[in-house]
């Protein structure tokens, strides 16, 4: 049995992220009008009766959660970035999807970063209607069977640490997925 004072408290998944909103309207508009996340329920901020709770579908059934209140407006200003502080936030989106962020935020007139290329995934970058970051990637690959988009990358990680490379590429995702496929059970072995 393990001590209980060095016992790791074990985390299984993300189970919600909430984040400071706008007021009600402007964050519907932006989490599900934009976004495409169902609006799931709503009640009060059980810590602050003076604000909303609204909770969002990211489409994998766990959930995102905004903080609101009627005071809170759109500024125009990038939300800050210190040490401490959120960078960004990022959501999973398809290939197919990704194929057209670009000329969707454009015709929303939503200001972007265009596409970038992060090795492994592709991103586009632009802020909420607070001006926080977030993040719309797609995967590069698909796990084998069994393992998981985590799996893949660290032994991706590791392919690349022994070759010296500074960064995860496209050969090292091959090899790791292969890598991994061999582990499966056949009955020519």
């Amino acid at each position: 049995m393990s001590n209980p004072a060095t016992a790791k408290l074990q985390s299984q998944a993300l189970h919600h992220v909430t984040m400071m909103g706008a007021d009600r309207q402007t964050s519907i508009d932006f989490w599900e009008g934009v976004l495409g996340m169902p609006f799931v329920f709503e009640q009060p901020n059980l810590d602050d009766p003076n604000e909303g709770h609204l909770y969002f579908d990211p489409g994998d059934g766990r959930l995102i959660t905004i903080f609101t209140n009627e005071t809170r407006k759109p500024s125009g200003k990038a939300a800050p970035q210190e040490a401490g502080m959120l960078h960004h936030i990022a959501f999973s989106v398809s290939q197919s999807m990704y194929s057209q962020l670009k000329a969707r935020l454009d015709a929303r007139g939503i200001r972007h970063s265009g596409e970038k290329d992060r090795g492994f995934m592709n991103s586009i970058y632009f802020r909420d209607p607070l001006g926080m970051l977030i993040e719309l990637a797609s995967y590069r690959f698909e796990p084998p069977a069994g393992h998981t988009h985590a799996d893949v990358l660290m032994a991706a990680h590791r392919i690349r640490v022994a070759a010296g490379d500074p960064a995860i590429a496209d050969v090292h995702l091959a090899q790791a997925i292969e890598d991994l496929s061999a582990q499966r059970d056949t009955l020519s072995r």
